[in-house]
């Protein structure tokens, strides 16, 4: 399949890049090496060369896993030049400020093998923290040369708030994309009053994340990995309504994947659809939605998963109550 993938803006002032990445965890330690190679050359042959790759040591991320290794391995007998990629990295909270990011950071690009990475998401976090030291501590990886542009994953958007205003007030550099929850049957967040009102405005972009809940909406009702919080204990209910989000597929002539993806590209406001694949006939599915989306349109894949929704009663404002 010849395809190649749109971008579009990822945040304000920021970069083009393409609307899909590939994610990292649990992915390039589940499969074959030369699978994963092949997975890289195409992502890059299809124009969707931009890559979410994390160390994950500290929290409930600590699982010293080496994908993140082999991802480094991987790109280089790809064949890909550093130039030829874009990178995103993490920044983890969960022992922060004692682990502080230059030597997450540092670590982190050590391991792949690479001396910067154009973006960084700062991770979610349960506790209080110390927002205008998070922002001032990324600043410095900025300044560093290690980092480009950055973003969040799952803030309360009070907090996401006081980062803007803190680093336009101190003239730093701001966040400029959430890496939020969001697809067919999670829209609390991204959609809400509070987010939507950052989006609406032009302050941020959206990144969706887990669009696929762990590849229950892909159809493995009892995933084979570990997956992503259950924001509001809806998981049953997502697994119970995966059958109609595979009847509105069929009705429009597309797998249950693609409908996911294309209902994210649906909103303007999303700028880039973050999944993991381990197989290649994953990658060409997803790319897929490309040709849904063009085919039925925004406003078609809009009507047709109006109902899916499930956590309408789950709090918009990121506080995970």
């Amino acid at each position: 399949m010849t395809v190649t993938v749109p971008t579009r803006q990822l945040g304000p002032g920021g970069p083009e890049v393409p609307v899909f990445s590939l994610g990292s965890w649990n992915t390039w330690d589940r499969i074959d090496f030369d699978d994963a190679v092949a997975l890289i050359r195409r992502a890059h042959e299809s124009g969707a060369a931009f890559f979410d790759v994390a160390h994950y040591d500290l929290g409930p991320h600590a699982e010293q896993a080496t994908t993140d290794l082999i991802f480094g391995r991987a790109v280089r007998e790809a064949g890909l030049a550093r130039e030829d990629y874009l990178l995103c990295g993490k920044l983890w909270l969960w022992e922060y400020p004692r682990v502080g990011f230059a030597g997450q950071f540092t670590t982190s690009l050590e391991r792949i093998g690479v001396e910067r990475a154009e973006f960084a998401v700062v991770g979610d976090y349960l506790e209080p923290i110390d927002v205008r030291r998070v922002v001032d501590d990324v600043q410095a990886e900025i300044a560093a040369g290690r980092l480009g542009a950055w973003g969040v994953n799952n803030w309360r958007a009070d907090d996401l708030v006081l980062a803007l205003d803190h680093a336009e007030r101190e003239g730093l550099v701001p966040p400029s994309f959430a890496q939020l929850k969001y697809g067919l049957v999670r829209r609390s967040m991204a959609e809400g009053p509070e987010y939507g009102e950052l989006f609406a405005s032009g302050r941020l972009a959206l990144q969706a994340s887990d669009a696929f809940e762990g590849g229950i909406l892909a159809g493995k009702a009892v995933p084979g990995r570990k997956i992503g919080a259950d924001v509001g204990g809806i998981r049953e209910r997502i697994v119970a309504i995966y059958p109609e989000v595979a009847r509105i597929a069929a009705e429009l002539d597309a797998t249950p994947t693609q409908l996911g993806i294309a209902f994210c590209l649906a909103n303007p406001v999303t700028a880039n659809v973050l999944f993991g694949v381990s197989r290649m006939s994953q990658l060409e599915d997803n790319l897929g939605a490309l040709a849904l989306l063009d085919r039925v349109g925004a406003e078609g894949i809009r009507a047709a998963t109006a109902g899916l929704q499930l956590d309408q009663d789950v709090r918009s404002d990121g506080v995970w109550a």
